[in-house]
């Protein structure tokens, strides 16, 4: 299907409204995504950067501070993208172990950055195999379609699986991309589950507005070098970004 042909997808804003394609929403997400890791890994040791600017109620923002909740709203946009890309891919199979290949591509840049005392920590492991498992189980609910039995059990396995791994996000990421999954033909009720489900992470639901802004088209990201840029640019800006905190903090 071409980007011309298709329909706009439901929305909770009017057509108008719905302006992003899907190449656009990738953009943002990665940005909103820099900005929070550049905070964790470089701002949180720069003291000028943890200085209040201003107070709301009893919290007090500094340019750290709001990054890091700028940055929240990247995880939902990924979820969204996961869900789109697994309905269009022309090829399942490749999708899942790119998904699986960049997430053993990232370990290693992922606990140089956020488990600083070791390159290998089994304790937590990276967003990808969050995104992974999300895809095995939308995997198993399509493949054992007319066997309820089984899709519960694959369901309640990676669950499991996904708890005791410990990825980014944990099992609460597993759950939010089920139900994103789940009530992909209804927005409103995926806006406003969505945002009840996030209530642990609160400034995550301002993604919702993007996803409602949603067209439906591939966008301006064509051929495989624009496809595997999105992959790669994840453990390549935690390398970035590690070496720029070393360069500063540690040299």
């Amino acid at each position: 299907m071409t980007d011309s042909s298709r329909t706009l997808p439901d929305s909770i804003f009017p057509a108008k409204m719905q302006i992003l394609s899907g190449s656009a929403l990738k953009l943002l997400a990665i940005i909103i995504m820099a900005i929070d890791h550049t905070a964790h890994v470089v701002l949180s040791r720069w003291l000028p950067a943890m200085q209040p600017l201003f107070v709301i109620g009893n919290t007090e923002y500094s340019l750290y501070r709001i990054c890091r909740d700028i940055g929240r709203s990247a995880f939902p946009i990924f979820c969204f993208l996961l869900i789109e890309g697994f309905l269009h891919t022309s090829n399942r199979f490749r999708y899942g172990r790119n998904l699986f290949l960049f997430a053993l591509l990232s370990e290693i840049p992922f606990n140089c950055v956020f488990q600083v005392n070791s390159i290998w920590d089994a304790a937590h492991q990276n967003v990808f195999f969050t995104l992974f498992f999300g895809y095995l189980a939308m995997c198993a609910w399509e493949y054992f379609e007319n066997r309820p039995l089984l899709q519960g059990s694959c369901l309640t396995a990676l669950c499991v699986l996904s708890y005791h791994f410990r990825a980014d996000y944990g099992i609460r990421g597993f759950l939010f991309i089920l139900l994103l999954y789940f009530l992909r033909h209804e927005k409103l009720a995926q806006t406003l589950m969505g945002s009840f489900f996030l209530y642990w992470e609160w400034k995550a639901c301002f993604a919702f507005l993007s996803l409602n802004m949603y067209n439906g088209k591939r966008g301006f990201i064509r051929g495989k070098f624009g496809k595997y840029f999105f992959y790669i640019f994840y453990p390549l800006h935690l390398v970035v970004l590690e070496i720029i905190r070393y360069q500063l903090f540690f040299k």
